[in-house]
């Protein structure tokens, strides 16, 4: 099986143009203020003109409003929301129902009751993404290069599609995907040199160890 791969936070054609050529299945870019990789939706449509068909594009939300998903999604610039809030079972359906987009849940993980609460959002999401619990006083709920316990994951049956996330990097993601059976992953700043600055690098080198995991 291959792993499916997502390079989120993605600001810069370069970076772009980097992820795809190296295999990436999914390209996200971020659409909460409080972050060193966020772009406009007019950014975001430039962006998303350079990814083919085939690659999709994931537009990342923190409990967003009606008006800003329409903004978001007005520009054919993301195939998939990325709901990375606090957003209950009945929003991800409202929001999946309202615009007409497969949604993707981010759920917080620390320990085993986290792995239970995520089932509610089985019958409601096209897909699930993990991420590390974010600290209490993070202005950011991911993107924190912070991991969790893998194995928390490991033997977990799902019936929809579901990426690991939580501070991998191109030398620890072939392990994180062996502890925790992951058909995908997600990375943000473990390709970057500084906050927001993708690394051309970082990046292949992530690819091809998750893909080669």
């Amino acid at each position: 099986m291959s792993i499916q791969v997502k390079i989120c936070g993605l600001k810069t054609a370069e970076a772009v143009d980097t992820a795809v050529n190296a295999g990436a299945d999914l390209v996200g870019f971020v659409f909460f203020k409080k972050t060193p990789r966020y772009v406009t939706p007019a950014v975001a449509g430039g962006l998303a003109g350079r990814v083919p068909v085939g690659v999709l594009k994931v537009g990342l939300t923190v409990d967003a409003t009606d008006d800003e998903l329409a903004a978001i999604t007005g520009n054919g610039a993301v195939d998939i929301l990325q709901l990375h809030g606090h957003e209950t079972p009945a929003r991800v359906a409202e929001v999946r129902r309202r615009f007409g987009l497969p949604v993707m849940k981010a759920l917080p993980i620390a320990e085993p009751a986290d792995v239970d609460a995520a089932r509610a959002y089985e019958g409601v999401a096209d897909r699930l993404l993990f991420d590390a619990k974010p600290p209490k006083d993070a202005e950011r709920p991911g993107g924190n290069a912070l991991a969790f316990d893998w194995g928390l994951l490991a033997g977990t049956r799902w019936n929809l599609p579901w990426l690991l996330a939580g501070g991998l990097t191109p030398d620890n993601v072939a392990a994180a995907i062996r502890v925790s059976g992951a058909p995908g992953v997600d990375v943000s700043s473990g390709v970057e040199t500084a906050p927001g600055v993708k690394s051309a690098d970082l990046i292949d080198a992530f690819i091809k160890a998750a893909k080669g995991a």
